[in-house]
């Protein structure tokens, strides 16, 4: 009897979540003997959108397909579910400040943490995509303590995919050739995308690229500033690239990662790397395909590294400052 998976999306209709969804049905994630359960939640005034989207998702005819639910009521979009993939958020309006935008989100968070809590599966693991989605995963967890702390994640696989382009591409090899980056802190612009500790065909990054400038200059600022780029060139946040990172986070938390080497993941701190325990931190993460995430120990940064991790770090805690009435406990 095939395996069946109840997956949650939030923000169903939206245009991350449009590439989302039909590679979650279509067998890619969870493979071709497990049936997929979608439970797609938008607003009220979103629905008819979505339901447009439930029966295109019907018109694929994916074998892996076994029904597609939709609902504006997050008790029934969390109902049993395996995966909940956060990916429905308030955009920062004009004028808005950064921590405008973490107000705005943070009463969508504490009300999905809640819903999460109530009624989704025993073996739940919940990504937050929705920026500010670090924060945004800290007020969920926080509203959701009945879920355990090592469930909830926010997305930095789509920094990290970024982060092994852009350094194959200068080494002139292909992206699989590029192994052990890393992620550190915050999904925003004070990211920060470790190359002291990652790879090119076994070797360390710096010993490849010898322009010690353009990694500081170029390849960091880059890095952390390319989805405001993608807003300013073409009117509108990451799409497809979102939602690839999405999809990789979930394949490495149920295939693992590959020997020697990582990902990047931000999880809830148990104090790695002098991280106050609890904030929503970006860190190195190996997974051995069991659905739980484990912070590679020991890695070192140099005096450029460790100065952009304190910013990132300050960033954060500044963060959860801004919401701390909405963090129970």
């Amino acid at each position: 009897m095939a395996k069946v998976v109840r997956v949650a999306v939030t923000g169903a209709a939206g245009r991350v979540s449009s590439s989302l969804i039909v590679r979650l049905a279509s067998g890619e994630v969870f493979g071709p003997e497990t049936k997929v359960i979608l439970q797609l939640l938008e607003l009220p005034v979103a629905m008819k959108n979505l339901e447009g989207a439930m029966y295109e998702l019907q018109d694929c005819g994916f074998s892996t397909l076994q029904d597609v639910i939709i609902t504006d009521d997050a008790n029934v979009a969390f109902k049993d579910c395996n995966y909940a993939i956060l990916v429905g958020a308030a955009p920062r309006g004009p004028g808005e400040q950064r921590k405008d935008l973490i107000r705005k989100n943070g009463p969508i968070f504490v009300g999905q943490g809640q819903a999460i809590a109530k009624n989704a599966a025993s073996d739940v693991r919940i990504l937050v995509v929705g920026n500010p989605c670090n924060t945004n995963c800290l007020i969920a967890y926080k509203n959701g303590p009945d879920v355990p702390a090592d469930r909830w994640h926010a997305m930095t696989r789509l920094d990290h995919n970024r982060a092994v382009y852009a350094l194959a591409a200068k080494a002139g090899v292909g992206c699989e050739a590029v192994s052990c980056v890393t992620i550190w802190g915050n999904h925003s612009n004070t990211q920060y995308p470790d190359f002291t500790n990652a790879k090119i065909n076994g070797q360390p990054a710096t010993r490849v690229i010898t322009d010690r400038a353009w990694l500081e200059n170029t390849f960091v600022p880059q890095c952390q500033e390319r989805g405001k780029f993608i807003i300013d060139t073409t009117k509108v946040s990451s799409s497809f690239s979102a939602a690839n990172g999405a999809i990789d986070h979930l394949k490495s938390l149920i295939r693992g990662t590959p020997p020697g080497d990582w990902t990047s993941a931000a999880i809830v701190s148990r104090g790695e790397y002098g991280v106050p325990p609890g904030l929503v931190f970006g860190y190195p993460c190996t997974s051995s395909g069991d659905g739980n995430w484990k912070v590679v120990e020991g890695l070192t940064l140099d005096a450029f590294g460790r100065e952009k991790f304190k910013i990132t770090l300050d960033e954060l805690l500044q963060e959860q400052e801004v919401v701390k009435d909405l963090l129970p406990g």
